[in-house]
């Protein structure tokens, strides 16, 4: 897979680095593709991860922090977010319980996609409100199998 996109140009491509008037309004649920809000501070792994999910026919916008994250769950309506644990500023955590608060995406489906992956660090992820805790590196397989239980 060769990766010739910048990530400053997908983020144009996705809307994220217009400013928030001027960005499309959330999407209406689709019954035949997910939509991925991915957020994760490795801009590589973002990049080339959101092309992989692109491949099986998602719509994926990307985030490298919390704040930002919680600033495009304003415009867009994804079925399911993809978090790192570790991120700067504001944790994964704490994204996951912002995001469980609002009424508009507390049904989406939260995925902690990290390094972290002791017990303690699973029943933390699931105390904070993840459906699902993915320890990296992490597999096609893996993730089309939970996109399968995921609603869209």
């Amino acid at each position: 897979m060769r990766l010739e996109r910048s990530l400053d140009e997908n983020q144009a491509r996705r809307g994220e680095n217009r400013p928030a008037e001027h960005r499309e309004e959330p999407v209406a649920p689709s019954t035949d593709r997910h939509r991925i809000l991915l957020v994760d501070d490795n801009q590589d792994l973002t990049e080339a991860l959101a092309l992989l999910l692109e491949t099986t026919g998602a719509d994926v916008r990307v985030a490298s922090n919390g704040p930002t994250a919680l600033e495009v769950l304003v415009t867009y309506a994804p079925t399911v977010v993809m978090l790192d644990l570790g991120l700067p500023g504001m944790s994964g955590y704490e994204v996951a319980k912002q995001i469980r608060l609002n009424p508009k995406r507390s049904d989406v489906t939260l995925v902690a996609l990290t390094g972290w992956g002791s017990e303690a660090d699973k029943q933390r992820s699931k105390a904070a409100g993840f459906d699902h805790h993915v320890t990296k590196p992490v597999g096609l397989d893996e993730l089309q199998r939970i996109l399968d239980t995921a609603t869209r």
